[in-house]
């Protein structure tokens, strides 16, 4: 399989089908089901973590949709990816980790074309983006970014304590996830609907790239070079050499 070839079948047909569903998933939201459980509760969900808004917690909140914001998530990434390359001395780390950032955008953005939805009806906290409601950018990103680095992270660690420290980078899309209801930029259905995006697209960019047994070269050939195998038939043993016979004898010594 040539290499264009491999990136429309393990990439790009992946990510197109995700947004499909995900364009599926805000029309469901926005028009078939507005009105059923759980989306019927959405607005009071919002309301409630707007009550709660004191100092502290919207000081906290503001920590974590800085660390999502698009500035800070191409930051981090080209970092993480410059000091995957340097440690690791591979591509295919750093590889995974800009594409999986990549398509979730890419994802989230399209999206937000397709499907209109106000934001939630409370004081919004980061005024007005150019973007629609649904999916969450900030959660997405988050997903991808984090959850990405924690299980590079954890793949290459070799103790338990190291492995679980990395892993503890799943917190941040949650945190993230919690902030944005909290700002009163995004509905429930938002976040959830971008945890599918981020996740989906860390699959998809594992399952392409980190998978070793992909060939990734121009020519399509497996990375593991084949045996040469013998194409004159059965090897054959020499004979062993034939002992020497004594020769005549000659003239007796005087």
């Amino acid at each position: 399989m040539r290499l264009a070839s491999l990136v429309a079948v393990r990439l790009l047909l992946p990510v197109l089908l995700l947004y499909g569903l995900l364009v599926g998933l805000g029309l469901l939201v926005t028009r078939a089901l507005p009105g059923v459980w759980p989306l019927t509760v959405e607005d009071s969900v919002n309301r409630a973590l707007a009550a709660e808004r004191t100092g502290p917690r919207t000081d906290v909140s503001l920590v974590f949709s800085t660390i999502a914001s698009t500035p800070a998530i191409i930051a981090v990434t080209a970092v993480a990816a410059t000091v995957l390359v340097l440690l690791l001395r591979r591509w295919r780390e750093p590889l995974f980790l800009c594409a999986a950032v990549s398509a979730q955008a890419a994802v989230f953005l399209f999206t937000t074309l397709a499907i209109h939805r106000q934001r939630p009806a409370v004081e919004r906290m980061d005024g007005s983006l150019p973007t629609s409601s649904f999916p969450s950018g900030h959660t997405s990103a988050a997903v991808a970014l984090y959850c990405g680095l924690a299980f590079l992270l954890a793949r290459a660690a070799t103790r338990p304590f190291t492995r679980a420290t990395a892993w503890a980078l799943v917190a941040i899309p949650l945190g993230v996830a919690l902030t944005r209801m909290y700002r009163g930029m995004h509905h429930p259905s938002d976040v959830v609907a971008s945890f599918v995006n981020g996740a989906a697209c860390l699959y998809i960019m594992a399952r392409g790239i980190l998978d070793k047994t992909v060939p990734w070269n121009p020519g399509g050939r497996s990375a593991v070079p084949r045996r040469r195998e013998s194409t004159t038939g059965p090897l054959t043993t020499a004979a062993p050499p034939r002992p020497l016979r004594p020769g005549p004898a000659g003239p007796a010594a005087t």
